[in-house]
């Protein structure tokens, strides 16, 4: 299918966006409690077997569950998905070359309420096998080469500290230097508190090196959304894509409801932050189901190599 096609036929595709066209659509969160119950798997349930889809309880077949892409295929619900599976999922087979591994967070401000930052950085740290809440690296897709870098909410919420706005930059002024397209992948509660005013920092920072990329070079930066994507990260290299693609149902905010409601002393209809109401305000250009971004990012990333003005 070509990009044009894709375009054409948007519309059409409520139906793969989950399996009824009505839930496809802004009111599909019809509850702020809905809303907060966040679709996981928990592959330790029946020895890792089943995964429990949380929203509803149905057990789904891990087995399945992987093959279909962490979709369920009973209502389309695109589960939870750690770093390394998106890799996979959007990059060509061994093709994947990571870039700073080994960056790891400084404790600067000896932060500690319940836990010190240096616990939970640790304790993050064994869980995932990360060093912190990004992967970034170079690879292909579908014979494109991409900078690509992927945020995992595993780690600490997906909070963006000072690791994460470094290893964005250096990656984007990768891609800058070697003219590729960048990708990045969000799924963040924003700004890590812990670091304060340096987690801040890395918006500006991200924002200028996005600048020179996009206005400057004119060059690609395509921005994926999924569940979360929230804080400052949405404030800043979130929406700054060239083009902006959320996943179905994704969580898309700056601030929660529960606090604008609060700041501005209105009532917020329900589902107001999902993918399918931004897309239908014009803040997202594309909603794609995840077992098409592939195909839909190969089409987009051709396309852009054979602008006229790249020619």
């Amino acid at each position: 299918m070509s990009v044009t096609n894709w375009f054409e036929d948007k519309r059409k595709f409520g139906g793969l966006i989950g399996a009824f066209p009505e839930e496809a659509t802004r009111g599909s969160i019809s509850t702020e409690k809905e809303r907060e119950k966040r679709i996981s798997v928990n592959t330790n349930t029946n020895r890792g077997l089943r995964a429990r889809r949380d929203n509803c309880g149905n057990m789904l077949h891990v087995k399945f569950l992987r093959r279909n892409k962490s979709v369920c295929e009973e209502r389309g619900y695109h589960l939870s998905m750690n770093s390394m599976e998106r890799i996979e999922l959007l990059t060509d087979r061994d093709t994947w070359i990571p870039m700073d591994e080994d960056m790891t967070a400084k404790d600067v401000l000896d932060f500690s309420d319940e836990d010190s930052h240096q616990n939970r950085v640790a304790t993050s740290q064994e869980k995932t096998g990360l060093t912190d809440a990004v992967q970034t690296g170079i690879g292909y897709l579908s014979g494109t080469p991409i900078a690509l870098g992927v945020m995992d909410f595993h780690f600490m919420g997906g909070s963006m500290g000072s690791v994460v706005g470094e290893k964005i930059t250096r990656l984007t002024e990768y891609a800058t230097d070697k003219s590729s397209p960048l990708v990045l992948i969000c799924a963040s509660g924003g700004a890590r508190t812990q670091e304060g005013t340096l987690s801040l920092m890395q918006m500006a920072k991200i924002s200028s090196v996005l600048q020179i990329h996009q206005v400057q070079k004119k060059l690609l930066h395509i921005s994926i959304l999924t569940y979360p994507t929230t804080g400052g990260v949405t404030a800043s290299f979130g929406m700054l894509g060239d083009i902006i693609i959320a996943e179905p149902k994704a969580y898309i905010a700056f601030a929660g409801k529960r606090v604008i409601e609060q700041t501005s002393r209105q009532k917020i209809p329900d589902g107001f932050q999902a993918a399918e109401s931004l897309f239908d305000n014009g803040l997202l250009d594309l909603i794609v189901p995840r077992n098409l971004l592939k195909g839909v990012l190969g089409e987009i990333s051709e396309l852009y190599s054979s602008a006229p003005y790249k020619l």
